[in-house]
């Protein structure tokens, strides 16, 4: 098996300098498209491979998915705070508190579902976006950073892509042990 990086399999997020309507147009095909991606990856896994985890002081394939319902569930509504507000502070959350909590082990299907219906919504409300409503910013105390929704977009794509890859690889991981 060639080298991988298990803890970023798609590489660190780098930001692009001047996206165009082509990168939006991607970035929201990836959001559109994450669920369905998910749903296929985690197919037909069983318990121990729910369970089990790929690097060391990484979380569960199960704690990936419940982990990727709890940010976008956050990241959709910065979103809709950006867009209805005046520079919003958003509350930061400690998600590796979150990915240790009761309902992270829960069967996958009810984030599967979350997932499904929040992504079709934040999907139609990128769509209508215009490239002011992209410009759009929150801020983000626990960065100290102030976060337009163009680069809150691109990151969430690279978000799906990097958790998606996690699962992907954990999957093959997995077997071949």
């Amino acid at each position: 098996m060639a080298e991988i990086n298990l803890s970023y399999p798609v590489g660190k997020f780098v930001s692009t300098d001047a996206p165009d309507a082509a990168h939006f147009q991607l970035w929201i095909r990836t959001i559109a498209d994450f669920p369905a991606q998910l749903r296929q990856a985690v197919n037909e896994l069983d318990d121990a491979a729910l369970r089990w985890r790929y690097r060391p002081g990484g979380w569960t394939i199960r704690q990936v998915v419940h982990h990727c319902a709890d940010s976008h569930m956050n990241a959709y509504t910065r979103f809709k705070l950006a867009l209805t507000e005046e520079h919003p502070g958003i509350k930061p959350y400690n998600e590796s508190a979150w990915a240790e909590l009761a309902d992270s082990q829960l069967p996958l299907e009810p984030s599967l579902i979350l997932l499904e219906g929040l992504h079709q919504r934040w999907t139609a409300l990128l769509e209508k976006m215009t490239p002011a409503d992209f410009e759009a910013t929150f801020f983000h105390p626990e960065h100290g950073t102030v976060f337009s929704l163009s680069l809150a977009l691109e990151t969430y794509d690279w978000h799906c892509r990097h958790h998606l890859a996690h699962v992907l690889q954990a999957k093959e991981l997995c077997f071949e042990e």
